[in-house]
């Protein structure tokens, strides 16, 4: 019996010592890992938190970055314009501008705009696309299955970024609503073709063309597309139009909203965006006539 006694005495004292060890290394663990903490420990940049806290916290990434940590990281070194953000208010930038020290430069807000008009009404197919349902996917094999290569394909990747809803896709061609872009940018960093941009938000018209082709090249591919015949910039009374590598390009600070280019459009590839000045009356939006069409012949 005695030693039956000793023996579990003897088990009792090594359990003891064991969780003794067990016990002393965690503590000394713990202790360490206190320690190693305290010596590299990276303090967080004051300033950093202090703009994002400002910031929009979409993490949209139209800014470049891949989230608004990165973007007030940058902000905060230098490394980025406080103008590569488009979501947050222009009250929280002023914020922004007075944390860095900078002077806040003035921003009209914009929206982004599809420069394209094609879509299966007016652009056909060269090819019958079978694979993955995405823009990228169908880009990467040989520019997409549309006949011209700037055109709209339709599959909707803009549309899957949006993080305000903002695109529908309507015969294979993406529409942004204006009303409810917040102009982050993801849209634009999401197509494959590079066929959407900022425009101001109070921009009269636009042209929602991206080829850079010469006129008969456009013709035959698209029923939609601009041939840079050059009319809507002679005919703007406050030349507020130039033609550019075969697109027309709009001086928005001369643009009063006329809609004399919309109206001479031979193409109606110019839209009006229904945001006129006060004193413009909106003009009717006239068909082609045989003078139109004799200056789109005779200019293609």
């Amino acid at each position: 019996m005695m030693n039956l006694l000793a023996i579990a005495a003897g088990t009792w004292k090594t359990v003891g010592i064991v969780a003794a060890i067990f016990a002393g290394s965690a503590l000394l663990i713990g202790i360490l890992i206190i320690v190693v903490g305290k010596v590299f420990k990276v303090d967080v940049d004051e300033k950093i938190t202090k703009i994002m806290e400002n910031l929009a916290g979409a993490n949209c990434g139209g800014c470049g970055c891949s989230g608004c940590a990165g973007f007030a990281s940058k902000l905060a070194s230098g490394g980025a314009d406080l103008g590569d953000c488009h979501v947050t208010s222009p009250e929280n930038k002023e914020e922004i501008a007075k944390i860095l020290g900078i002077e806040l430069k003035h921003e009209e807000r914009t929206v982004a705009a599809v420069k394209c008009h094609g879509g299966e009404a007016n652009c056909a197919e060269k090819f019958d696309y079978k694979g993955n349902p995405t823009c990228a996917a169908c880009a990467s094999l040989l520019g997409g299955n549309l006949n011209c290569p700037y055109a709209c394909l339709g599959c909707g990747d803009c549309k899957a970024v949006c993080p305000e809803h903002a695109i529908e896709i309507t015969g294979r061609l993406a529409k942004i609503d204006p009303d409810k872009c917040i102009s982050c940018g993801a849209c634009i960093l999401a197509c494959p073709k590079h066929i959407i941009e900022r425009i101001p938000a109070s921009a009269p018209v636009y042209a929602p063309c991206s080829s850079k082709r010469r006129a008969k090249d456009v013709m035959n591919v698209c029923k939609a597309g601009c041939i840079a015949c050059g009319l809507c910039a002679r005919s703007c009374p406050h030349g507020a139009i130039v033609i550019k590598d075969n697109l027309p390009v709009f001086d928005y600070s001369k643009c009063t909203g006329c809609l004399t280019c919309v109206e001479k459009c031979p193409r109606k590839i110019i839209l009006s965006r229904d945001v006129l000045s006060p004193e413009t009356p909106k003009p009717e939006v006239l068909p082609e006539s045989g003078e139109a069409l004799k200056e789109e012949k005779k200019e293609a």
